[in-house]
């Protein structure tokens, strides 16, 4: 096992090689020299010394089992030699052998002794005689090319006579020795990779760059704008031809000049009509020719280098993904290749992976936390995906997403090989734009996220012309079906530019599914629409995962939909959704209860996510007035977010928390704030003669409308009649029930009294909203009923200063129902707390659920693979250290710590128990409670110490015993005291209101109570 992994380099091709080392699981660390911003601190990837001179010690004291070349000068200047030399094992040829690429005098001599074909050239070093020869030669004498290392920029493959002689007086500046090579100008350049051992090779699937620095081939050279692999226009028959007369012949001619080849050997070749010819080699792989072919590599790129430098090729071939195509867009700074800016900040990078695609930086920094450039050539995002075409349409869309001033980049990468491909065959369905292939992939795809969805009265098995479900099997008695349908309207376009298609799927299902609920009603079973131009299986997937994943949380079976697959209707990378969904209510649980509404009565709201999925057409028109993307750093929301970020923020599904709550009877009416706002949707559920009267001081608004209401200039009015303003749904209940439904709710989620009804007079509005204008200039600050501490874990009184929020790992076993509530009190805007990881012990636990559902990253560390305990915690205190964590909950982590792993987080180890600690410490407490005939117990969250629940008390609360409490119900109980308890122990130390003391007692700051 290597251990360690040494990449020599700093590009784009060194990002790609760590990138692939790092997979590998025998490869424990990849280092990189010295790398740029995206080796920096990337999982197993990180940074290492600049210095190359002093590398074969650094190899040795930090115990790297293999070193891997990258760039072209290392390795002319022996790196190999000498790293071998001293004991250290290194991927690459030695000087001898990188002469083919570092003196092109020696490569042409070579090939002319071994027979390799090769354009007909002519070295000159009088610019004057090049010329002469340029526009004398019997043959097109139109290739330029510098004689030694030009980084990937010394080719110039000119038009007509006079390019071709501006070409050599441009280079003439800078190089002192050049050739001019020639080939037919109808032919087509490529290149050809291969992996030699010394003996046999191993070929790589055929990939081509564009040097040209706009698209159609216009504007200078570079040393390369993207690539795109395989190419469809070169036939197996051909490459075997290369094979044999151009890549095995350099391989055995090496050999038999006693300097055998062992490394990476690019052939960079002209189709011309005598046949292939080779116009150069490169010693290394091409950039960014390596950042589309590693990513098409099935096999362990590890193994692979490993049995190339032990002669084991021939039985260990590499493997690569069939059916698959890369295209790598390459992002320039603006003005290069001549001079530009370097400082530059880079935003959106963290949407890339959301896509599913890569990104491999270059040309970048880290400067004050932040992604800037440093150079020419800055990032390279790359694509996979089922076709040419496909693949260059989500590298161009992910290169849309990155914010970066003055880019330069080219949108046409691998055109004439898509010229070919729709030129070279018979029409099929498939050419008229509908792909049924792809259709049926998406079907396999999706089939088991909707059986995911199973539920009760309906099994979710796609496939069949309709489906089905058993309401008596549900347990309804005598249902009323209720219907609702919508869509998520122009947000879709937001969600496309940033390439961040699975959040959608909340947006379309709460939409549905929030009208139903506005009836009583359960919902039961979705449907969706999904309609495009082109369909992108891995998109529709995206949305699809996203639309069962919603349906999971909203309780309603995902039972079928409809793909629309619509050439010309939809422009390339644009699509449209509509969901429909069913539910059942109780004839006598039928919302709203118009009959029993009166004046007097109170309004709950329960708060939004934000925007929702309402008024974006407005949200575009006025980012495009502010001159805004969606990578630009929001003027709201929190630190560190784009405005695609934030917009996106997906809207809320209300079933799961307000059903129980429905059926209680409690509530009257409930009016879903969807399009037309807070004036438009309350009185949908009122009688007539009433109004509503609401204080927006009431309830916090997200700042995200307050930026909407002053850059757009919008009227009070236009705010409450176009969004939710904060409010994502709003319940009628009578005074007497108020406080009871209000404290249900806000045990899960932020909710206020915001208003009451009143007798509507004629002509009066319906809709009156105080205080608006104001709440909007102060929003994202504590709304009066949040200025002090609420025992449910709240906020504090401080909440309307921006201050950092504590980062928050959380520990877990099993269902994660505490996790559920801390998380929901982490998402409260004026929380203290930021949850950065959830780690399990057990791997597949609805913990884990819990936390992808929310946006949390987890991690699955099973105690089952470890010989020790200090292991295992070894190994969670990594994994902490990895997310920056500072403050650690245990919610249900079934294992005991070490003492060493306590001692470490002292003062920053929270634990709750289900006793009012000291009494009933240990297994079984609430079973111990009964069995000891007390009248009251309750919940603990303490510090964690060495002795088991021993640690200093932070929050307790009471629950009393009942003489018919079994031990289940009295479990049940005590959680719900848990689920208050935590989250406002959680705020209090996350705060800094309560620490731990050094004499290990609770330690309270002056003003906190």
């Amino acid at each position: 096992m290597a251990g360690r992994v040494l990449v020599v380099g700093g590009g784009g091709r060194e990002h790609a090689l760590a990138w692939k080392l790092a997979q590998s699981p025998q490869v424990q660390q990849v280092l990189v020299a010295p790398g740029n911003a995206g080796t920096a601190g990337c999982g197993k990837i990180s940074n290492s010394v600049s210095n190359h001179t002093i590398l074969a010690q650094f190899c040795k004291d930090h115990h790297v089992g293999l070193v891997v070349v990258g760039p072209e000068v290392p390795l002319a200047a022996g790196i190999v030699d000498d790293l071998t030399a001293a004991g250290v094992p290194c991927f690459g040829p030695s000087a001898k052998a990188a002469q083919l690429e570092a003196s092109k005098s020696f490569s042409k001599a070579f090939m002319e002794r071994h027979g390799i074909p090769t354009a007909r050239y002519g070295s000159f070093t009088d610019p004057q005689q090049a010329c002469h020869y340029i526009r004398t030669a019997d043959f097109p004498a139109l290739v330029v090319k510098a004689s030694g290392l030009a980084a990937g920029k010394g080719v110039i493959v000119a038009r007509d006579q006079d390019e071709a002689c501006q070409a050599v007086m441009d280079i003439m500046k800078n190089f002192f020795y050049i050739h001019v090579r020639v080939y037919f100008f109808s032919s087509i350049k490529i290149g050809k990779l291969l992996i030699p051992d010394g003996h046999s090779v191993s070929q790589m699937p055929p990939a081509q760059d564009h040097k040209r620095l706009q698209d159609s081939d216009l504007g200078p050279n570079t040393g390369g704008m993207g690539a795109y692999c395989p190419t469809p226009q070169v036939s197996q028959d051909l490459l075997q031809q290369i094979t044999e007369t151009v890549l095995q012949k350099t391989v055995d001619g090496m050999r038999e000049e006693g300097t055998p080849y062992v490394g990476v050997l690019y052939a960079g070749l002209m189709l011309t009509e005598r046949g292939p010819k080779v116009l150069e080699f490169n010693c290394r792989f091409g950039d960014p020719e390596c950042q589309v072919l590693l990513p098409l590599l099935q096999s362990d790129l590890y193994e692979v280098i490993m049995n190339t430098m032990n002669g084991k090729l021939a039985s260990n071939a590499p493997v690569w993904h069939q059916d698959s195509s890369a295209v790598t867009v390459v992002m320039a700074s603006g003005g290069y290749p001549g001079s530009y800016k370097k400082g530059v900040e880079i935003t959106g990078l963290s949407l890339i992976q959301d896509m599913g695609l890569q990104i491999f930086h270059a040309g970048t920094a880290l400067k004050e936390g932040s992604v800037v450039s440093s150079g020419g050539r800055v990032l390279s995002v790359t694509a996979v995906k089922s076709s040419l075409e496909l693949a260059l349409q989500a590298a161009n869309q992910g290169v849309a997403a990155v914010g970066f001033p003055d880019a330069v980049y080219r949108r046409d990468i691998g055109h004439r090989a898509i010229a070919h491909l729709k030129q070279h065959r018979g029409l099929t369905y498939k050419d008229s734009g509908v792909d049924i292939a792809a259709g049926n992939r998406l079907v396999d795809v999706i089939k088991p996220l909707a059986k995911a969805t199973s539920r009760s009265g309906c099994n979710a098995e796609l496939g069949g012309f309709a489906g089905l479900f058993d309401l008596k099997a549900a347990g309804f008695v005598d249902p009323i079906l209720v219907s609702g349908t919508d869509g998520v309207g122009t947000k879709l376009k937001i969600a496309q530019a940033c390439g961040q298609h699975g959040i959608l799927g909340q947006d379309l299902v709460a939409m549905c599914v929030n009208d139903v609920l506005a009836q009583g009603a359960e919902p039961l079973f979705f449907l969706d629409y999904f309609s495009c131009g082109s369909l992108d299986v891995d998109v529709a997937a995206s949305v699809v995962r996203g639309i069962a994943k919603a349906c999971e949380m909203a309780g309603c079976a995902l039972l079928g939909g409809e793909t629309a697959e619509m050439p010309s209707v939809y422009p390339p990378g644009e699509y449209d959704l509509a969901g429909f969904c069913v539910g059942a209510v109780e004839r006598g649980a039928l919302l709203p209860r118009l009959g029993d509404i009166s004046e007097g009565h109170m309004l709950i709201g329960v708060a939004s996510s934000g925007v929702h999925s309402n008024g974006f057409s407005l949200v575009r028109k006025i980012l495009e007035k502010a001159k805004l993307s969606y990578s630009s750093p929001a003027p709201f929301g929190k630190s560190g977010q784009t405005v695609g970020e934030v917009l996106l923020t997906p809207t809320k599904i209300y079933s799961p928390l307000l059903l129980p709550i429905l059926r209680s009877g409690a509530v009257k009416a409930y009016a879903h704030i969807t399009g037309g706002g807070l004036l438009e949707n309350i009185p949908r559920v009122l009688p007539q003669e009433l109004a509503v009267d609401l204080d927006a001081s009431q309830w916090s608004i997200p700042p995200v409308f307050s930026w909407l209401h002053k850059e757009g200039g919008l009227s009070e009015e236009e705010m409450a009649r176009t969004f939710n303003c904060g409010l994502g749904a709003v319940l009628v209940v009578a005074p007497v029930d108020a406080q009871r439904v209000l404290s249900q709710l806000q045990a899960h989620e932020e909710a206020w009294i915001v208003g009451s009804l009143a007798h509507k007079e004629p002509g009066a509005e319906p809709v009156v909203v105080r205080n608006l204008k104001n709440s909007l200039l102060n929003a994202g600050q504590a709304s009066s009923k949040e200025v002090a501490v609420k025992a449910n874990g709240g906020c504090h009184d401080n909440s309307m200063v921006p201050r950092k929020r504590t980062k928050v790992g959380v520990l877990i076993s099993g269902t994660g129902t505490n996790l559920q509530a801390l998380i929901e009190q982490a998402k409260r805007p004026c929380s203290s707390a930021e949850i950065v990881v959830v780690i399990s012990n057990k791997p597949g636990v609805q913990g884990l659920k819990r936390a992808s559902l929310a946006g949390i990253q987890t991690r699955v560390v099973d105690h089952k693979l470890y010989g020790s305990r200090a292991e295992f915690d070894g190994t969670i205190d990594r994994v902490l250290e990895e997310f920056g964590v500072e403050l650690v909950c245990l919610a249900g982590f079934m294992r005991i710590l070490t003492g060493t792993f306590v001692k470490k987080w002292n003062g920053k180890l929270l634990n709750i128990h289900p006793s009012l600690l000291p009494s009933f410490k240990g297994v079984n407490a609430q079973k111990q409670a009964l069995q000891a005939g007390v009248r009251v117990t309750g919940c603990t969250v303490h510090f964690v110490a060495e002795e088991v629940d021993a640690g200093a008390i932070i929050v307790q609360e009471a629950v009393p015993v009942l003489g018919s409490d079994t031990e289940e119900s009295l479990s049940d109980r005590i959680r719900e005291a848990e689920h208050r308890a935590f989250p406002a122990a959680l705020e209090l130390v996350a705060s800094g209101a309560v620490s731990l003391g050094e004499d290990g007692r609770i330690s309270w700051k002056s003003h906190s109570s």
